[in-house]
């Protein structure tokens, strides 16, 4: 089966494309991402007395990756 290009949705006779697909698209891409790495950030907080900078930096960076990469697994999201 045929899929529309703009919303990914299945091209059948009478399709019609969301309104704000790339608008909700964008915000739960992001939020994902916030979370991760907010999560990420948090995790070193819980693990190390006084971390530095760059590991709170790095650490949500890692967690922003991996809740992307999580979410594009399990939903087959695309981003």
């Amino acid at each position: 089966m045929a899929t529309c290009p703009r919303c990914l949705g299945a091209l059948t006779e009478h399709h019609r494309c969301p309104r704000s697909t790339w608008l909700y698209r964008i915000t739960d891409a992001l939020m994902t991402v916030v979370i991760g790495s907010l999560v990420g950030g948090f995790f070193v907080f819980a693990a190390v007395d006084h971390p530095t900078g760059a590991l709170v930096l790095a650490a949500a960076a890692l967690g922003a990756v991996l809740a992307g990469a999580v979410r594009q697994a399990i939903g087959g999201a695309k981003f």
